[in-house]
Parts: C-alpha cells; sequence; structure tokens
C-alpha cells in the first residue's frame, strides 16, 4: 500500500534543500564559497521546481485520482525512478552545471513525467473523467508535456546559435512559463475545482465554460509576454495583452463563484485554510496584475532590463502562488499538518524577502543608492523561509502513520 504522506514529506525535504540552497546564492555577494554560482542556481532551480513542486502535485493527484485504482506497485515504479533522477540532478547540477550527467538526469526526468502523464489518464476513473476538475488537470499535464519543448531545443540552439542567442533565452522562457501557468497553477486550480464537486457544490455549465476557455486562452496567448524583450513588433504586445485579460476574466470568474459559495466554502475550510485561500487570491490576483502591467512597452522593457523585477515575480509566483496552493491542498487531505505559526514565518520571510528583491529593482530603475549592507539583509531574510520549512517537515516526520 502506497504512504503518500511519506512522497509529501520527501516533496518537503526536497523544498528544504532548494531553499538552503537559495541562501547560498545570496550568501555568494559577501562570502567567498568554493562552489560555481551559475552552478548552484541550476541545482536550485531544478530542485524547487522538479523536486518539491513537480512531486507534491503529482502525489496529491495519486491520492485524489487514483486511490481506489489499485495502481501502487506500478506507480511506486515511477516514483522511485522519478526520485532517482532527481538525485542524480542534485550530484550533478552543482559540481558540473549543464553537462553529460546533469543533462542525462534532467532528461531521464521528462520521459518520468511523460511516463506518469500517461499512467495518470489512462488510469483515472471514467467517473471522474467527466469531472471540470479532470478537464482542468488533465489539460495541465498536457502543458507539462508541452514545456518540454523547450529543454529539447536548448541542445540545438547552443550547438548552432549559441548560449548568446535569443532563441536560447526564449526557449528557456517557454519552459518556465508553460511550467507554472500552465502545469502548476491550471493543476491548483483544478484541485480546487475538486474540492468543491467532491463536496457536492454544483458549479453552472455555462460559468464553467467561461472560466475553462478564459483560463486557457490567458495560459497561451501570456507566453508572447515572455517575448516582449526581444523588442517584436505591435502585434506580439496585443497577443500579450490579451492573454492577460483572459486571465484577469478567469479569475474575475472564480472570485464570483467564491462569493456565491461562501458560506459553503466556510464550513468545508478550518479558519486557517480560509485564512491561507484568501493570502492565496490575493497573491494570485497580484500576480496577474503585474502580467497585465509587462504588455505595456514601457513596463516589458523595465522588465527586461532589471533582473531584479524578474526574480521577484518568478518567487512570487513559486514561493507564493504555487506554494501556498500546495500547502493549502496538503493541509485540508491531512497529508501534512501545517503549524500556523511556522507557516506564518515562512509567510514573513517570503514578503521580506520580496519586498528586498524588488525594492532593489525600484532602486536600480530609479537611479538610487542601495543600502550599505542590502546582501546580508537579503541572506538573513532569506533564512526564514529553509527554517520554517525545515520545522514543519521535522514536526511532521515526529507523528506517526
Amino acid at each position: 500500500m502506497l504512504n503518500l504522506k511519506n512522497h509529501i514529506k520527501l516533496a518537503l525535504g526536497y523544498f528544504v534543500l532548494a531553499a538552503v540552497l537559495g541562501v547560498v546564492l545570496r550568501s555568494f555577494y559577501f562570502i567567498e564559497i568554493p562552489l560555481a554560482y551559475k552552478f548552484i542556481v541550476h541545482t536550485h532551480s531544478h530542485i524547487a521546481l522538479l523536486g518539491w513542486i513537480y512531486v507534491g502535485i503529482t502525489t496529491l493527484l495519486v491520492k485524489l485520482y487514483l486511490k481506489n485504482q489499485r495502481v501502487g506497485e506500478r506507480y511506486r515504479r515511477i516514483f522511485w525512478f522519478t526520485q532517482s533522477t532527481l538525485i542524480g540532478m542534485l550530484l550533478s547540477f552543482p559540481f558540473q552545471g549543464y553537462a553529460l550527467f546533469s543533462i542525462i538526469f534532467s532528461t531521464l526526468f521528462l520521459f518520468a513525467s511523460y511516463w506518469f502523464t500517461w499512467f495518470f489518464i489512462k488510469n483515472v476513473p471514467v467517473s471522474l473523467k467527466k469531472t471540470y476538475s479532470f478537464k482542468c488537470i488533465k489539460l495541465a499535464l498536457w502543458y507539462m508535456v508541452l514545456s518540454s519543448l523547450g529543454p529539447w531545443t536548448l541542445g540545438g540552439i547552443m550547438n548552432t546559435l549559441g548560449a548568446e542567442s535569443i532563441w536560447y533565452r526564449l526557449a528557456i522562457y517557454f519552459y518556465l512559463h508553460f511550467q507554472y501557468n500552465g502545469w502548476m497553477i491550471l493543476a491548483l486550480l483544478g484541485l480546487l475545482l475538486y474540492v468543491i464537486e467532491e463536496n457536492n457544490i454544483e458549479i453552472p455549465v455555462r460559468n464553467f465554460r467561461r472560466f475553462f476557455y478564459s483560463i486557457n486562452l490567458g495560459i497561451v496567448f501570456t507566453f508572447f509576454l515572455s517575448t516582449l524583450w526581444t523588442n517584436p513588433s505591435l502585434p506580439f504586445f496585443v497577443l500579450g495583452g490579451l492573454g492577460a485579460l483572459f486571465q484577469i476574466i478567469a479569475f474575475g470568474i472564480l472570485l464570483m463563484l467564491r462569493l456565491k459559495f461562501k458560506n459553503r466554502l466556510s464550513q468545508l475550510f478550518s479558519p486557517f485554510q480560509r485564512n491561507l485561500l484568501l493570502t492565496l487570491t490575493i497573491l494570485f490576483g497580484i500576480k496577474i496584475a503585474l502580467q497585465l502591467l509587462t504588455a505595456l512597452p514601457y513596463f516589458s522593457n523595465l522588465a527586461a532590463t532589471i533582473t531584479d523585477f524578474t526574480i521577484g515575480y518568478l518567487h512570487w509566483t513559486f514561493l507564493g502562488v504555487v506554494t501556498l496552493g500546495l500547502f493549502l491542498f496538503v493541509e485540508y487531505y491531512k497529508m501534512l499538518h501545517l503549524n500556523k505559526w511556522f507557516f506564518y514565518l515562512y509567510l514573513i520571510g517570503f514578503i521580506a524577502t520580496e519586498v528586498l528583491i524588488f525594492g532593489k529593482g525600484i532602486v536600480a530603475w530609479q537611479k538610487l543608492p542601495l543600502f550599505e549592507g542590502y546582501f546580508e539583509v537579503l541572506a538573513v531574510a532569506s533564512i526564514w523561509v529553509p527554517m520554517a520549512v525545515f520545522i514543519i517537515l521535522m514536526g511532521n516526520l515526529k507523528v506517526r502513520e
């Protein structure tokens, strides 16, 4: 029998490692560290996205959709094959960056994700395949597969055009965009719909269709926002702006449904979970507002030239929207006990680092002096994130199943 709670704990362990590497990266500016900065960046990003988020979401999908399907042994093979690729990346990226072994393990991970996608879609019961939530989850998985076109093209781009080519950066942005906007966020929205449907809250067909088409048009068209740094022609700005507007429409539909079912939803979630959902809603709203802002040429140029804005936005998405979404569902389904005080400690660390990162971007934008000791303060603020997650993990490891 699968112990999926242990899988979530393992995912949380990856999160701790990724967060510690984040602190190491911010310490490079004032401490001499005998490692290559770029190699640690690769390790940090891969373990965060593929270790914490991918393992976390796929574990939730197995628990909710395949719990009665007797697929334990078959899924276990996929899971441990995936873990072997993650350990391989963890042991190769810090020492060689993108080279033979790290590329092999990264490629094997892509095959593992394809294997999971096929396995999951094949084994979901017919009754669940008719649900709104599964429609979102299925498409989220296909966005994950689509995002892998980015890594597949990198080798050819490097060999023909070089790493300095705009196509190299576009391939990375293509991967990131369809990972976080397509795979991760749509999967989390699908999980929210699962909670709603599981509790017999009926969403009108018209409302779901409007949400479904709006969110997916938004996902596809907002990719063009990731191309605006190349100074393309006007249609790229228009398509990117349309994508941002579609996402706002989808967000508006979600808010309307949340208000409509306010009393029912209040009964489903604990007071702490309701606060978590409210925080998540605010963070998601700010995220899509920032996307709309970058559809304007002045702000798209600003985001492209000041890397702190890009880094701040990515962390806002991954550490804020996606991670809080994961926290909400693993807490709701009792796969993890989320101590509220240490969660608030995490939230303080997240907000503090975001203020500092975006603040540095604003300072560069306005050509103001950066205060002395900025990097030391940023590193200290960053420590709160792995510390909080580590304590949450240790608290859950002590709990006997």
